[in-house]
C-alpha cells in the first residue's frame, strides 16, 4: 500500500518560510514516475490546489494566491517532493497535503485526478 508522508509544517511568522517535503513509505513507489500535487484546507474551508508537478519535472502549475512565492521541486535520488513557501502570509495557514496521481501525465489541479494522499501537515503563519 503506497503510503505518502508528509513534514516540514510548523508555526512561522509572516514574511517567513517553509519548506515541505513529501516521501512515499511501506511500497516502492517511486515519485519521479508521477504527477505530484500539493493541496492544503484551513479550518471549515474546502481543500484547495496549490501545487502540481508533472513526472518529467518540466511542467508545474501553481494557484494564483502563491505564484511567485511557492516553489514545487522533486530530488528523484531522494524519491521526495518539495513545497519552498516564501514570504508567507497568514492567510497560508492550513493544513497541507501531499498527493500522487497513478496515471496522469500533464500536471493537474484537479483534486479527484489524485490517487494517494498523504496524512497532511500543519503549517500556522502568524502575523
Amino acid at each position: 500500500q503506497v503510503q505518502l508522508v508528509e513534514s516540514g509544517g510548523g508555526l512561522v511568522q509572516a514574511g517567513g518560510s517553509l519548506r515541505l517535503s513529501c516521501s512515499a513509505s511501506g511500497h516502492t513507489f517511486s515519485l519521479s514516475s508521477h504527477v505530484m500535487g500539493w493541496f492544503r484546507q484551513a479550518p471549515g474551508k474546502e481543500r484547495e490546489f496549490v501545487a502540481s508537478l508533472s513526472w518529467s519535472g518540466r511542467n508545474t502549475d501553481y494557484a494564483d494566491s502563491v505564484k511567485g512565492r511557492f516553489t514545487i521541486s522533486r530530488d528523484n535520488a531522494k524519491n521526495t517532493v518539495y513545497l519552498q513557501m516564501n514570504s508567507l502570509k497568514p492567510e497560508d495557514t492550513a493544513v497541507y497535503y501531499c498527493a500522487a496521481d497513478e496515471d496522469g501525465v500533464v500536471v493537474t489541479t484537479h483534486k479527484n485526478e489524485y490517487d494517494y494522499w498523504g496524512q497532511g501537515t500543519q503549517v500556522t503563519v502568524s502575523s
